[in-house]
């Protein structure tokens, strides 16, 4: 079918009260459902009447590719409930995400590295928690880059917006190179960037089960809802949205996973929601082999692939907890965000009736942690009753190297890491200058010695002098 229509969910959050008047203008448009897409937005699955668009005003109906708008991912779903950044707390995400008011040209991330439910660099503007309070690593892949690089300062949490704006800006001009892309957003907007004085640190977490009533401190909990055909019945969420207005529950989160998470259920109405779910038969302990998967859109065949991948794995006994998989195509232009890929070949031009299997090409990410952003090729060409054995065959090798050293390289990298490094401190704001980094806001470059600075050179936080730095050993 034509691209669906969907509505923009800025960073996969919205309000009972918003959640039910889409359900109330999905029923008025025909449908009995709504789909989630893993841009934490809502999908409408069928064909829908452009002509009663009018009648709901709230709502803005998009498709991505003929429109160029996209929707703005964010953690925000996983504050709370997952590892998180100390600072980052569910109420800063939202003053956030209040800034993005724009329709966006490009794919923005808003994202936590000490979790592991939302991909950080599926974005082409992909903003990643320092350990610095209100301060971000940016990191850019623009249409038509390969690589994702890492932008050569700190972003402000009030200037992401003008920031992503200004890349947009500059779109038109075809930068090539992230210092290029640095040069022309530095002189199109003023901002208070900080430098940055270490790598991003994304620490490897397992793929957290995120389903079922779970408990969030010692009187609350939340609810994670997982439907395999990714079709959420109108009449159970407008009820659903109406007991979190009586549980005075003011959000509701979608994950990219095509599910959805409630939090802040109180203890007291825990008996009241697991009778909820009862009522309407609602399965809140699928397997972990089911949930961990990324399927393209209202794609038949990528849904029985996983149903027979599945139950194949089901019936060996097999455990992937941890790991999580995604099929796509040779056409597809998203970035891959899972463990494990499955991808399609294109099949051949071939004159006449001959009827070709499909084949399929099986890679995976460096130890299997996507944020690797590398992925290996295991097998390629494979037909499709191949893909279970080869599958398991990938499962235990995740386990067999799981939480070991890997290769010399990587024991060289760690080596290094754990070393002690030299770095100059603002005694007043305790800003780091790095001799590695550099400080490019004030046009020092990378590998600069702290005495090569020149004298007028300030912090670019506070604007102490130079000699207000003192030398620190850090152990890494």
């Amino acid at each position: 079918m034509d691209e669906p229509y969907r509505i923009k969910i800025n960073g996969g959050v919205l309000s009972p009260g918003e959640l039910k008047y889409i359900c109330e203008a999905a029923e008025s448009l025909g449908l009995d459902a709504i789909s989630f897409g893993s841009r934490q937005d809502i999908i409408f699955p069928e064909q829908i009447d452009e002509s009663k668009f009018d009648q709901f005003n709230k709502i803005q109906f998009i498709k991505p590719k003929r429109d160029g708008i996209q929707n703005i991912a964010s953690s925000y779903v996983s504050a709370e409930i997952l590892p998180s950044t100390s600072w980052l707390t569910s109420d800063r995400y939202l003053y956030i995400l209040e800034q993005f008011k724009h329709k966006l040209k490009l794919r923005v991330n808003i994202t936590d590295p000490k979790q592991r439910l939302v991909p950080l660099f599926t974005g082409n503007v992909n903003f990643i928690a320092s350990e610095h309070e209100d301060y971000w690593y940016l990191y850019v892949r623009l249409p038509g880059w390969k690589k994702t690089l890492m932008y050569p300062a700190l972003i402000y949490s009030w200037d992401m917006d003008k920031i992503e704006i200004a890349i947009e800006n500059i779109l038109q001009e075809e930068p090539e190179t992230i210092e290029t892309v640095f040069e022309l957003v530095s002189d199109a907007v003023d901002t208070n960037n900080r430098t940055v004085d270490k790598s991003l640190e994304v620490p490897f977490y397992p793929f957290p089960y995120y389903e079922g009533m779970n408990r969030i401190g010692t009187d609350r909990y939340w609810l994670g809802l997982y439907w395999r055909n990714n079709r959420y019945d109108l009449k159970f969420l407008k009820a659903m949205c109406e007991l979190c207005s009586e549980n005075k529950i003011g959000k509701i989160s979608i994950t990219p996973w095509k599910s959805f998470i409630v939090k802040g259920i109180p203890q007291k109405s825990k008996l009241q929601w697991e009778k909820f779910l009862g009522k309407y038969g609602i399965n809140v302990r699928h397997s972990m082999l089911e949930m961990n998967w990324h399927l393209p859109v209202n794609d038949p065949d990528a849904l029985n692939l996983k149903k027979y991948l599945v139950t194949n794995f089901d019936q060996n006994d097999i455990s992937t907890y941890g790991l999580t998989f995604g099929i796509t195509s040779y056409e597809s232009d998203t970035y891959n965000f899972t463990s494990i890929v499955i991808e399609k070949n294109k099949q051949p031009d071939l004159k006449g009736d001959f009827k070709i299997r499909d084949t399929y090409n099986l890679l995976y990410a460096k130890n299997f942690d996507p944020n690797t952003r590398k992925y290996i090729m295991h097998v390629q060409d494979v037909d499709k009753v191949e893909l279970p054995g080869l599958l398991m065959e990938l499962s235990q090798l995740y386990f067999e190297q799981l939480g070991t050293e890997r290769d010399e390289e990587e024991v060289e990298v760690i080596k290094k890491e754990t070393s002690e490094e030299e770095v100059y401190q603002c005694s007043d704001c305790l800003t780091v200058y790095n001799e590695v980094y550099g400080d490019i806001t004030q046009d020092i470059a990378p590998n600069t010695s702290f005495e090569d600075l020149p004298a007028t050179y300030e912090c670019s936080l506070c604007e102490a002098s130079k000699s207000n730095f003192e030398k620190k050993v850090l152990v890494k």
